[in-house]
């Protein structure tokens, strides 16, 4: 099994979703399937067949939570070395293309979330910076195009 890394915060995050799936999400699912079983016949009753499918839906994301909270390592942020960029490090980097900096976090693809500068190790900015040292600069491929990025600074 691969392991999560994650922060304490996006473990806390992924398990209040999780518990909030099984209890509140599951009871309303079984509360749709209900009413629509009770409109008759269910071969031809799309309400019940829109339940079942959305069901089928939560118990996926349910057994995808399970994993990840199982495989999930939480990393203290004090332990992190900034030498280089790696999963909690916060990067400035220059974007030559766009001729602007930018500041990312980089966590996992669970806590990602690019409005919050947040972005997954396993994204394709993600995958080139990491490991990466100040001063470095990287090159990646993007659906934009291909990127020059610098890296500038580096911190906790």
């Amino acid at each position: 099994m691969e392991k999560n890394y994650l922060s304490r915060e996006g473990y806390e995050k992924l398990d209040k979703e999780l518990r909030d799936l099984k209890t509140r999400g599951r009871k309303e699912i079984a509360e749709e399937i209900a009413e629509a079983r009770a409109k008759g016949d269910l071969s031809e009753n799309a309400e019940y067949d829109a339940a079942k499918e959305a069901q089928g839906m939560l118990e996926k994301r349910i057994a995808e939570l399970e994993n990840a909270l199982a495989n999930a390592r939480i990393l203290d942020e004090d332990d992190i070395n900034i030498d280089k960029a790696y999963l909690l490090s916060t990067v400035t980097i220059y974007n030559h293309k766009a001729d602007k900096e930018v500041k990312y976090t980089l966590v996992s693809k669970d806590e990602a979330n690019f409005n919050k500068n947040k972005i997954s190790v396993e994204s394709p900015i993600g995958k080139a910076i990491l490991g990466s040292e100040v001063g470095e600069i990287v090159e990646v491929e993007v659906p934009a195009g291909k990127l020059k990025l610098e890296i500038k600074n580096i911190e906790r």
